[in-house]
């Protein structure tokens, strides 16, 4: 294997990794409201807590990339997931009566792994050499996609066979991933990133309009992608009463795949990311709607896995218009597209946390459900997703902008 693959398998293994982080959680929350009697909103704070850590990791290399050194960054990652996942599995085991806080200390070691790999490997990618490096991105992002698949899969058949009361075995079968990322990292050669060479650089770049217009765009998409993402295994059974094995794996994983097949085919195929990046808005914010309003299951459910295809393209689809658009920064620009992003996948899953728990403890939601017919916590997470449909549908109007500023560019 050359040192170019070696760094790519390594990239891949450790997105896979990230795809854990951001996907085993919430595949576990109605088991930790069932054995720990956990609330929604805790719930959407133990997202909140995933996504803030990762904010935090990506403003420090925001302002302090030209002091950091990236190499030994990139290798520190997969050693943090490692980490993070024995003591999210193995502190349940040992103190079961506080078994919540291992599921916090866990959350924030494996979430500032994340955070490292949002802001480095995509650099890393950028650095390699390529023929095409707006489908290298794509293929990337989508192989964090697949691996949201497997992990879906996997856990569903696990907690299918075993239990939801052995759901601590997970985090430790996903070791595996993190171990071999790590294996590999520390026998590559990794290239040189940009960075700025001085504080200074780092202000300059933060006066630029476009720099906070992208940061924008980028929160929307991360908000219309991870709030559903996060949401949509709790949906699907609480609101739609569809069995929790069937709603992970033909609505949950089927989210997942169309999200990767979206990135797959763009990798292959792709061009004019910001017509991509607009229409998958608009794709997206029908598909909420859909979600929300229809009340036949098989509906809701397709509705629900097709958003997985029009936010495919939404963060790494961003990621390349940003980086076409501001020509100058390199990790420093990662990082802050990072931010957003985590900013978003912080904002969308708490609000329509919290929004429920509200709802359903209101006189405002028993009206609703006698009014449709339906239980108080079905009418609950309706509402709390209808409140997520408001990112995708700002977004239209972020990325038409984004596309008629290109427009006019390429007519000049």
């Amino acid at each position: 294997m050359t040192n170019e693959n070696k760094v790519r398998s390594a990239c891949y293994l450790t997105n896979i990794s990230m795809a854990v982080v951001g996907n085993l959680p919430p595949l576990l929350f109605l088991s930790f409201r069932d054995l720990y009697g956990v609330s929604y909103a805790v719930l959407g704070s133990l997202v909140l807590i995933n996504f803030c850590t990762q904010l935090i990791i990506d403003l420090i290399f925001s302002f302090f990339s030209h002091k950091i050194n990236m190499q030994k960054a990139v290798k520190i990652t997969p050693i943090l997931s490692i980490i993070g996942f024995l003591i999210y599995g193995v502190y349940p085991i040992l103190f079961s009566g506080s078994a919540l806080v291992g599921i916090i200390l866990g959350t924030v070691v494996f979430s500032a792994s994340s955070g490292f790999a949002e802001v480095l490997i995509s650099p890393v990618i950028a650095s390699l050499p390529s023929d095409n490096p707006e489908r290298d991105m794509s293929k990337l992002h989508s192989i964090y996609a697949w691996g949201v698949v497997g992990v879906v899969l996997v856990s569903t058949v696990f907690l299918l066979i075993f239990k939801s009361i052995n759901w601590f075995f997970l985090p430790l079968i996903f070791l595996i991933i993190p171990i071999l990322g790590a294996i590999t990292f520390m026998s590559a050669k990794l290239p040189e990133m940009q960075t700025p060479e001085k504080a200074s650089g780092v202000v300059r770049l933060l006066k630029t309009p476009t720099l906070w217009l992208f940061f924008f765009a980028m929160l929307l998409g991360g908000a219309s992608e991870v709030t559903m993402a996060q949401w949509s295994s709790s949906y699907l059974e609480e609101a739609l009463s569809i069995p929790k094995v069937w709603g992970d794996i033909f609505g949950v994983a089927f989210f997942a795949v169309m999200l990767g097949l979206g990135r797959s085919l763009y990798a292959k195929y792709g061009k004019n990311i910001e017509k991509v990046l607009f229409w998958g808005s608009v794709g997206a914010t029908a598909c909420y709607l859909i979600a929300v309003f229809v009340n036949i299951p098989i509906i809701g459910l397709i509705a629900c896995g097709l958003t997985g295809f029009c936010v495919a393209m939404l963060w790494p689809g961003t990621l390349v218009a940003s980086s076409s658009a501001i020509t100058t920064g390199g990790v420093f620009v990662y990082a802050m597209m990072a931010a957003g992003g985590d900013l978003g996948a912080s904002l969308g899953p708490q609000l329509v946390g919290v929004v429920t728990d509200l709802v359903s403890a209101s006189s405002f939601g028993v009206s609703l459900a006698n009014t449709f017919g339906l239980g108080v916590e079905q009418v609950a997470m309706k509402v709390g997703l209808l409140t997520g449909t408001v990112f995708p549908l700002i977004a239209i109007f972020i990325y038409l902008y984004v596309l008629k500023r290109k427009g006019k560019k390429s007519n000049k």
